[in-house]
């Protein structure tokens, strides 16, 4: 089954663009290994609490991500 698991920040994405996501990715298994695996693709969308990640060592929030 495929599976994968996107991190995005909590509150960036709205329902419809969590559905777009979900099905691109979800296309995009279905292209890669054929259109059989679409009936067992899981994509799980985790929404990481504000400030609860980084990068280049530098804690990122909503707030700055909107700038």
């Amino acid at each position: 089954m495929p599976f994968a698991n996107l991190k995005v920040p909590a509150g960036l994405l709205d329902h419809a663009q969590k559905e777009e996501l979900i099905t691109k990715v979800t296309d995009m298994y279905a292209e890669a290994f054929g259109d059989d695996v679409r009936a067992n693709t899981m994509v799980l969308v985790d929404e990481v609490a504000d400030g609860g990640w980084g990068i280049r060592g530098e804690v990122l929030t909503l707030a700055r991500l909107q700038q």
